[in-house]
């Protein structure tokens, strides 16, 4: 593509996005960080997974996303006595035509809030597996596609709350970003007092639209990644996996498990998301920087060691970017 048209239609998407993050504060009240990342996860084609204490607005965040947006969204509450079909969906005997008849679940949606989804057993949660990975649905002996764009927005309380269930390893590595969602500030709180006291609500108008999102997804190919840069990223993950031969011994004791390949594919592809937002069309060491964290640490496994010294996966990734060259 030639490069002022690239960088025309980058602005473009810029001013968009920026355009459905504004309409998105209007329900949402600060957490700017966690809204961005909702954002990058609908264009990089990434799920994302908020983590946060209740009150703090995470699944108000992802109905906003939906709200201004003109997706169509489900929302599944995971509970202990939860069902894979309630996920997914079943097969149904009809009498009258004396055949079985699919009866989708909620899974077929574009967006699909998966509410405080550590709150089921693990055979509820990998019937999200499927979906997640592979775009698809398996119901008896035929599969189902799902319709583009396809993405789920979990929330999940902190797992040392009662009532919760670690999610698989192999399920929490098929999510882009795992985002911390804190309290508000002061300020922002009695924002918030301000608007929740009134009775109505205002109602998000629908600034962006499945082609939109489709041709920005489009767009994100286009943008442009060094060699340098490339080589940055597949640093990074290497010394969550042999932290030795990068000058960080003490972390050996720390990591039990490195960062999977998926960390290195999504560290690029939500940095290039990131560049457009940012109304360019190359990727900087920063935009990698800007990522890192929500994406490697739920994709790193800490040590009985490292818990015992206090030691998470987010200070390990700040250790690593500390130590890496950036070039």
């Amino acid at each position: 593509m030639d490069s002022e048209l690239l960088e025309q239609r980058v602005k473009a998407v810029s001013a968009q996005m920026e355009r459905l993050l504004a309409v998105m504060s209007q329900r949402i009240v600060g957490h700017r960080h966690a809204t961005e990342r909702l954002l990058i996860g609908l264009i990089a084609e990434g799920h994302v997974l908020l983590e946060g204490m209740p009150g703090l607005a995470k699944t108000t965040a992802v109905k906003a996303l939906g709200e201004s947006s003109d997706l169509r969204v489900s929302r599944i509450q995971f509970t202990p006595d939860l069902l894979p079909a309630d996920v997914v969906g079943t097969q149904i005997y009809d009498p009258k035509q004396g055949e079985f008849k699919v009866k989708r679940g909620p899974i077929f949606a574009n967006l699909v809030i998966a509410d405080e989804i550590n709150r089921a057993p693990a055979k509820v949660q990998s019937a999200l597996l499927e979906a997640m990975q592979e775009r698809q649905v398996t119901l008896g002996d035929e599969t189902y596609q799902l319709e583009e764009p396809f993405l789920v927005m979990a929330t999940q309380n902190p797992v040392e709350q009662e009532g919760t269930y670690p999610l698989p390893e192999a399920q929490t590595d098929r999510f882009l970003f795992k985002v911390r969602v804190n309290y508000n500030t002061p300020e922002e709180e009695v924002e918030i007092i301000s608007r929740m006291v009134q009775r109505q609500q205002p109602t998000l108008p629908k600034v962006l639209t499945r082609e939109q999102i489709l041709d920005a997804r489009r767009l994100v190919d286009e943008i442009r990644v060094s060699e340098k840069i490339r080589r940055y990223i597949v640093d990074l993950v290497f010394a969550t996996r042999d932290p030795q031969k990068y000058g960080l011994p003490e972390m050996s004791r720390w990591i039990q498990f490195g960062a999977s390949p998926r960390a290195s594919i999504n560290l690029e592809k939500s940095a290039r998301v990131l560049a457009i937002m940012a109304g360019r069309t190359f990727v900087t060491p920063q935009d990698i920087k800007d990522v890192a964290l929500d994406v490697m640490r739920h994709r790193i496994v800490m040590t009985y060691e490292a818990e015992a010294d206090e030691i998470s996966s987010d200070t390990a990734v700040q250790k690593i970017l500390d130590r890496i060259d950036v070039p």
